[in-house]
């Protein structure tokens, strides 16, 4: 072994370790040559469907990548990154620190310190803990997402990932805003009744609150098929009513929901919820036609603007800041992100608000918005400031 280079001897003690399961990580570290924005390569030992590889996280200046190797793959690999796209890398074993180094004139040298390392958990795809559970609930069954037996039906995968999604949205919220006593809860636009099910399930039977939910639905065979269902489940507190959430009066909303509603369906919603002043208002909004039949942008922007496929992702951003702005200058805390993958649905934002502070800048900077895209109007502005132009939403 004397009689081999360091970096020979480095790669050897790599290959020994990960054989006798002692490999805890490897780190790949002071980048040279021409790829500057690779800052590091930090490696890791996992399992996945029972193969065991090496997980390699390429850490970039704006972005990470990983990629999985088999060890022969990375020890090809490595003969090709030591020296040429880095000058340190560090091995730790269980027993181990290992270092190799090399100088600017590539000349290497290994040190080997003893030292006691625990390995971190080598599961790849790790058991999440659902908070809506597949067992002994006879709507997911209802709902085609689960089998006789309580088992998630292939088919029925992702609805079941995007329930227990939305529930951990749910929860996140419950810490952040207090509900009242008797809470009342609005779905608009409640569809099938996947989500409005499973937020029942969640409050009633989890939580154990004292809760009344209202599914909206256009379509009467979907409200009769929700409440034939939830009068099987023995859910006293849960109803759906046939109707246009225009035409949808409350006293009292709690917390407003509504998810993809169509276009202006989604401002309708908002202005339902500011209007009831409801404690939280959630909604994912699907298409946004309004605002992009109403722009007529005359700046810099028109040269890029002028694609349709720009000009629609443009008009998604604008229409849901506005809202977002919208809801802030009505005392209202916001966020958007991501509700679910893209690969569920291309329309996958959500808006969450909850009560707050009122943002006074909030329509001043819609103003300049407006301007600098040529937006005409927003309906969910028309709605708030000139209820009596729009569409009645009382």
């Amino acid at each position: 072994m004397n009689n081999n280079s360091p970096t020979e001897q480095f790669l050897q003690l790599l290959q020994t370790s990960f054989k006798a399961k002692q490999f805890v990580k490897l780190t790949c570290s002071k980048p040279v040559g021409s790829n500057k924005d690779l800052k590091n390569i930090y490696g890791r030992r996992i399992e996945i469907k029972g193969q065991t590889k090496i997980s390699c996280t390429y850490r970039f200046t704006t972005k990470d990548e990983v990629k999985n190797y088999a060890l022969e793959e990375l020890l090809l690999l490595l003969q090709e990154w030591i020296g040429n796209s880095f000058l340190n890398v560090d091995l730790l074993t269980s027993e181990q620190k290992i270092s190799l180094q090399l100088n600017k004139k590539r000349k290497a040298r290994l040190l080997i310190q003893n030292q006691k390392n625990e390995a971190p958990s080598i599961t790849h795809d790790k058991q999440k803990k659902r908070l809506i559970l597949a067992e002994n609930n006879p709507y997911l069954k209802a709902l085609g997402i689960t089998n006789q037996t309580g088992k998630v039906l292939q088919s029925g995968q992702k609805k079941f990932r995007q329930i227990n999604k939305y529930i951990e949205i749910i929860s996140s919220i419950l810490q952040q805003t207090k509900l009242p006593t008797s809470p009342q809860i609005v779905d608009m636009g409640s569809g099938k009744g996947y989500l409005t099910f499973a937020l029942y399930d969640y409050l009633k039977h989890q939580l154990k609150l004292d809760i009344s939910i209202t599914g909206i639905e256009l379509r009467e065979n979907l409200v009769d098929f929700c409440n034939q269902l939830a009068q099987d489940c023995k859910y006293e507190q849960l109803q759906f009513l046939a109707q246009d959430i225009t035409t949808y009066q409350s006293d009292k909303i709690d917390f407003l929901i509504a998810l993809h509603a169509c276009d202006i369906a989604t401002d309708i919603a908002i202005a339902k919820g500011i209007k009831a002043d409801a404690n939280a208002i959630i909604v994912a909004p699907c298409c946004h036609k309004q605002v992009r039949k109403s722009m007529q942008c005359t700046t810099e922007m028109q040269s890029i603007l002028r694609h349709g496929i720009l000009l629609e992702r443009q008009a998604e951003l604008l229409t849901d800041g506005i809202r977002a702005l919208l809801l802030e200058a009505h005392g209202y805390k916001t966020q958007v992100f991501e509700f679910i993958s893209t690969e569920h649905t291309p329309k996958n934002v959500m808006i969450i608000a909850t009560k707050g502070k009122k943002k006074s800048t909030a329509l001043a900077e819609i103003a300049a918005i407006k301007k600098e895209f040529g937006i005409k109007e927003h309906y969910l502005e028309k709605l708030l400031f000139e209820p009596q132009k729009a569409q009645k939403i009382t």
